[in-house]
């Protein structure tokens, strides 16, 4: 298939030769067409870029902040986790020392001990709850038993504390070990 209107290289274009119909433009028009429109597009593409690396960057920087946050988060509730860990079987300990304090009077170096060993628990947390007279909240109170019925108490009510209970802020570390009465109905 040959276009017969194409001029091989070297040769010059026959007069005689039909040329294809080219609309007529004036020249400066159509310089500045040629020249506006590939910086208008390269000044577009520029642009749309700018756009899609800032939208990038921000979804980064939430991406980061969100990340940053949870690794703050996580690392608290690990600290909580180590401390309640380390706690707990301490609550044993405190529990000899108060069984000891009913039977006598602390002195000497295991007063001190003692006194220091509750100031660092405190110091950390750990506080102690559940006296008698308590309004028995089985959320924080484990019954041992109930003994009976008393009139002074309008709802059931701790009578007697065998071990206090402790909470290391909202969690529970142990129950109130507590034996309660009814009201009289």
């Amino acid at each position: 298939m040959t276009d017969d209107n194409v001029v091989p290289e070297g040769e010059q274009p026959d007069a005689a030769a039909p040329s294809p119909e080219v609309p007529e433009v004036d020249a400066a028009p159509e310089v500045e067409a040629v020249e506006e429109t590939p910086e208008a597009d390269e000044l577009t593409v520029t642009k749309m870029a700018l756009e899609e690396r800032t939208l990038d960057l921000q979804r980064l920087q939430a991406e980061y902040l969100n990340y940053k946050r949870r690794v703050e988060r996580d690392r608290e509730l690990l600290r909580e986790n180590a401390t309640y860990s380390a706690l707990t079987p301490i609550v044993e300990v405190l529990d000899n020392i108060d069984r000891a304090r009913e039977h006598e009077p602390l002195e000497g170096g295991f007063k001190a001990v003692a006194e220091q060993l509750e100031r660092t628990v405190a110091g950390l947390g750990l506080t102690k709850f559940g006296e008698v007279g308590d309004a028995f909240d089985p959320t924080v109170h484990e019954a041992l038993s109930h003994i009976g019925t008393d009139p002074e108490v309008t709802v059931t009510t701790c009578k007697l504390v065998a071990k206090a209970g402790y909470k290391f802020g909202d969690r529970v570390v142990r129950a109130a070990q507590v034996l309660v009465v009814d009201p009289v109905e």
